[in-house]
């Protein structure tokens, strides 16, 4: 329950973009196919309760990604779009952090409990993560609004996507931040 605007948790959405819509591009699998969903129940929730919600969108400088600019995956998924005045945040590398304006915003706004949501857990979720633990803020990742993909080992070894997906948030957790679901989110925000 939030009773003071101390209280209140900011949503940070991370790279919830069409290209990553190409499974076949980023590996052959993809876990949890829910967190869009997930992620648009929370982002619904936090519009509702007017809280701050900050949109990142991940802009590759390889002119042939998926997310480069001039690329239409660097859309965000129409399920998650910004609306009015939602800040957006451009990034080029893995964390939100770097080469942004975001930990200037936060600390100007004296925001210090974040909620994170997004894609890939592995890379851009993680890495940000990480950061925003090292930075002091009370950070929580939500695991079932986000996913990854299957990665190949040095030898050749297939890790599925669940695997990555688990493994980074069990690195994660009670570390940099408390991993939680969507469920229990809502019924503290409420």
């Amino acid at each position: 329950m939030i009773t003071s605007i101390a209280d209140m948790p900011t949503l940070i959405l991370i790279d919830f973009q069409k290209g990553f819509d190409n499974i076949l591009y980023w590996g052959e699998e993809r876990n949890n196919p829910n967190a869009e969903e997930n992620a648009s129940e929370l982002l619904k929730l936090w519009r509702v309760m007017k809280l701050p919600i900050f949109h990142v969108k991940h802009c590759s400088t390889n002119p042939i990604s998926l997310l480069n600019v001039n690329n239409i995956g660097n859309e965000f998924k129409d399920l998650l779009s910004p609306i009015d005045n939602e800040i957006i945040i451009k990034k080029s590398v893995n964390s939100a952090f770097i080469g942004t304006n975001l930990k200037d915003q936060l600390d100007k706004a004296n925001i210090t409990k974040i909620i994170i949501v997004g894609l890939t857990t592995d890379h851009c979720v993680s890495t940000t993560t990480r950061m925003a633990g090292n930075f002091g803020f009370e950070t929580l990742v939500v695991s079932d609004a986000t996913a990854t993909f299957n990665k190949k080992g040095l030898d050749g070894q297939n890790y599925s996507a669940e695997l990555i997906h688990q493994t980074a948030l069990a690195s994660l957790n009670e570390e940099f931040a408390r991993v939680v679901n969507t469920k229990f989110l809502q019924t503290i925000i409420r």
